[in-house]
């Protein structure tokens, strides 16, 4: 998992994108006005950007990017990426308690489908010539990631029931005062277990490299 300084050092290095009232968007490295479509191919390009709203300087990065995926799912005729039943399943996901293992569920299975992303391309040709093969192959891959995943969800179940009796590791425990209010107190060891589990999932996935 990234530690302070080095998501810092990212930040530095990420271009940095105006958005002003008029929706317009404003590249201060090239000093030019730039569209979705050209924050898109920053993306395909490996440029790293974040967008800061003009004047209240709030972070509207994931609010950009959102709105980039949307449009491309949008477009008449291209490529979409997000089936149907995926979507109805992320929204009802909103109102979930599992909605918290989303982003990591989803993040780990992209970063997994990186790595192995040349054995996909050579899947996807050997298809042609033999479909049965090829999606034989695909389960297979999606198996072993279930399974890695289960791993981790394993551990993350563990580790909450060592926290309800309040045995969370001294790294994972937030300071607490009496005085502190409940709901406060709870949000704090949420954010300590879902820290703990982000680690212990970024460990299994480079345990597995």
């Amino acid at each position: 998992m990234l530690n302070k300084s080095d998501v810092q050092a990212d930040k530095k290095e990420a271009v940095v994108i105006k958005k002003y009232a008029n929706r317009r968007l404003y590249n201060t490295e090239t000093s030019t006005y730039v569209t979705l479509d050209d924050l898109a191919q920053m993306v395909r390009n490996d440029k790293d950007f974040v967008v800061y709203d003009a004047k209240s300087g709030d972070d509207l990065t994931h609010a950009v990017l959102t709105q980039i995926i949307v449009e491309q799912e949008s477009r008449e005729g291209g490529q979409t990426l997000l089936p149907i039943p995926f979507l109805r399943q992320l929204i009802r996901f909103y109102d979930d308690n599992i909605g918290t293992m989303v982003p990591s569920y989803l993040q780990f299975s992209l970063e997994n489908l990186v790595k192995e992303q040349e054995k996909f391309r050579s899947m996807f040709a050997s298809a042609f010539a033999n479909p049965a093969a090829a999606f034989e192959a695909y389960q297979d891959q999606a198996r072993k990631n279930m399974a890695m995943f289960e791993q981790a969800m394993a551990m993350w179940t563990s580790f909450g029931g060592a926290a309800k009796q309040g045995k969370i590791p001294d790294a994972a425990a937030q300071p607490s005062s009496a005085g502190a209010e409940a709901p406060k107190g709870e949000i704090d060891e949420l954010k300590a277990q879902l820290t703990v589990m982000q680690e212990r999932i970024d460990r299994l996935a480079k345990d597995r490299e």
